[in-house]
C-alpha cells in the first residue's frame, strides 16, 4: 500500500544528499515535495501540514552529527514523527481477563473475517477465545464466521432463529463464560454507509454485553472516508482502538496516516492480506521504518519464529551443507516459505526492498516450480540425474506445463548443487565465477 509514499518520500529526500548543514532555504524544497507526497496518497491536509511544521521545527539549526548526512538526519526525524503520527508504543488489548471486545463497521470492510483473525491470534498466545454471531441480517454471515471458527478451533455461538441482536449478545456471553473462554468477540451487523438504525443497535448491544473493547474495523482502501467512519463511530460508542484492513492493497495508504491524528483512537491490528495469518499487532515505529524503505526485520523474524519448523530449518541448513540437496528439500522449503505470506509481503520487510515490485507473475511462477516438482515421483526428486526425456515429457505433462520448462528447472537446480558444492569445498575463485554465471539467469524459478 505505501510503495507510492516510499518512492516520492525517497526521492524528496534525495534533494538533500551533499548538503554540509541543514538551513531553511536548503529544507524548503525537499519538504515541500515531502507534503506533497503526504498529499497524494490521501493523508488529511491538516495533519500534513502538522507533521510538516514539526519537522521543520525539528530540522533547522540542528548540527549534522559526524559521519550521518543531513540527508540521513532528516530521514531519522521524520521516522520520529511517523512514530508520533501513528501513535507511539505498541497498542494491546486491555489485560483484563475475561475480556469483551466488540467488533464494529461498515459492511465489506471485513469485520467477519478479522473477527476470527483476531481470535486466532489470541488462541496462539494461550488465550481462550469466543466468538458470537451477532450479524442477522447478512446472507450467510453466521455461516461465515461459524466456518471460520471452526478451522481456527474457536468457540462459538449464533442463534439462527431470532434477530433480537442484544440477547443474542447476552445468551452468546452466557454461554463462553460456561465454557470459560476469557476473550469474548462479538462480529456485529454492517451498513453500507452510517446510519442511526446500524448505531442504535449496536447501542443497545453495547449496553447488553458491556465490553472492555470496541474495536473499529475499517478498510484502509477507503482513504478520508475510514476517518470520517472512525469519528462517526467513535462518537457514538466510544472506540477503543481501530484494525486497519487491506495494508497489503495498491490504495495510498492516507487513512493509516491519518485516523490516529484525527480521531485520537489508537490503531491496535492490522490486516495485510487474505489468509488467517496475516493479522499482526499494530507496531507505529516499524510501520514508519517500512514506509521510508528501511525494512522491518523485526516483525519479519517474528513471522519466522511463528511459521517455520525450527527442527526442519536446522535439517535443511544442514543439509545444503554437505551439499546433499535434492529436490523434495527444495519443495519442503517452499513450503515453508508460503507459511510467512506472499513474496511481495516478505519483500517489504526487507531494507530498501519495500518499493521494489516483483513482477506480476512471481507468485504464478512459484506455484508453476510446486507443480512441476509434485508431478515428479519421489525417487526423481531425490536423484534428478534420473530424468531422462520421457520422464520430463510425463512431468510437463502433469504439471500443465512445457517441456522446456521443465528443462529450465532442472538446469538451474543442477546449478545451485555445483554453488553448493564450491562453497563445501570453500574454493572462492570458482565460487565467484559461478555467481557471476548465474546472474541474470533468474536463480531457481519463483524466487
Amino acid at each position: 500500500m505505501f510503495a507510492s509514499l516510499t518512492e516520492k518520500l525517497s526521492g524528496a529526500l534525495r534533494n538533500l544528499r551533499g548538503v554540509g548543514s541543514l538551513s531553511e532555504t536548503n529544507m524548503a524544497d525537499a519538504l515541500k515535495e515531502v507534503r506533497a507526497a503526504l498529499l497524494a496518497a490521501d493523508v488529511h491536509f491538516k495533519v500534513a501540514r502538522d507533521f510538516i511544521d514539526r519537522v521543520q521545527a525539528a530540522c533547522v539549526g540542528q548540527q549534522v552529527i559526524k559521519s550521518v548526512t543531513p540527508g540521513q538526519q532528516v530521514i531519522k526525524i521524520i521516522h520520529d514523527e511517523l512514530v508520533r503520527l501513528l501513535g507511539e508504543g505498541t497498542t494491546e488489548l486491555a489485560a483484563k481477563r475475561p475480556l469483551r471486545v466488540l467488533m464494529v463497521g461498515l459492511h465489506g470492510s471485513g469485520k467477519t473475517t478479522s473477527t476470527a483473525k483476531l481470535g486466532r491470534l489470541l488462541l496462539k498466545r494461550g488465550a481462550r477465545p469466543f466468538v458470537v454471531a451477532c450479524d442477522v441480517y447478512r446472507p450467510a454471515a453466521i455461516d461465515q464466521l461459524e466456518i471460520l471458527a471452526r478451522q481456527e478451533n474457536l468457540g462459538f455461538y449464533s442463534d439462527r432463529q431470532s434477530t433480537d441482536v442484544p440477547a443474542i449478545g447476552a445468551r452468546g456471553l452466557e454461554a463462553a463464560l460456561q465454557q470459560n473462554a476469557d476473550v469474548i468477540l462479538f462480529d456485529t451487523a454492517g451498513r453500507l454507509q452510517i446510519d442511526q438504525e446500524l448505531i442504535a443497535e449496536v447501542k443497545r448491544l453495547h449496553a447488553r454485553v458491556q465490553p472492555d473493547e470496541v474495536l473499529l474495523v475499517a478498510d484502509g482502501a477507503l482513504g478520508q472516508e475510514a476517518v470520517n467512519v472512525a469519528k462517526s463511530f467513535h462518537d457514538a460508542l466510544g472506540i477503543t482502538g481501530l484494525v486497519l484492513t487491506k495494508l497489503d492493497g495498491d490504495a495510498r495508504g492516507g487513512a493509516a496516516l491519518s485516523i490516529k491524528a484525527v480521531t485520537g483512537v489508537p490503531i491496535k491490528f492490522v490486516g495485510t492480506g487474505e489468509k488467517a495469518g496475516d493479522f499482526e499487532v499494530f507496531h507505529p515505529d516499524r510501520l514508519a521504518s517500512r514506509i521510508l524503505g528501511m525494512g522491518d526485520v523485526v516483525s519479519l523474524v517474528e513471522k519466522a519464529q511463528e511459521n517455520l519448523d525450527q527442527q526442519e530449518a536446522e535439517r535443511m541448513a544442514e543439509k545444503m551443507r554437505k551439499a546433499d540437496f535434492n529436490l523434495e528439500d527444495f519443495l519442503a522449503q517452499m513450503q515453508q516459505v508460503k507459511k510467512m505470506g506472499s513474496m511481495q509481503s516478505i519483500m517489504g520487510m526487507l531494507p530498501g526492498m519495500n518499493g521494489v515490485q516483483l513482477p506480476d507473475d512471481a507468485e504464478r511462477q512459484m506455484k508453476r516450480t510446486e507443480a512441476i516438482i509434485r508431478s515428479m515421483t519421489v525417487q526423481e526428486r531425490r536423484k534428478p540425474s534420473l530424468l531422462n526425456g520421457s520422464r520430463r515429457m510425463r512431468i510437463a505433462a502433469g504439471a500443465g506445463v512445457k517441456v522446456l520448462e521443465v528443462n529450465q528447472l532442472i538446469k538451474q537446480f543442477e546449478q545451485m548443487q555445483k554453488f553448493m558444492k564450491l562453497m563445501k569445498g570453500g574454493n572462492q575463485k570458482k565460487l565467484m565465477r559461478q555467481m557471476e554465471q548465474m546472474k541474470g539467469r533468474g536463480g531457481m524459478p519463483g524466487f
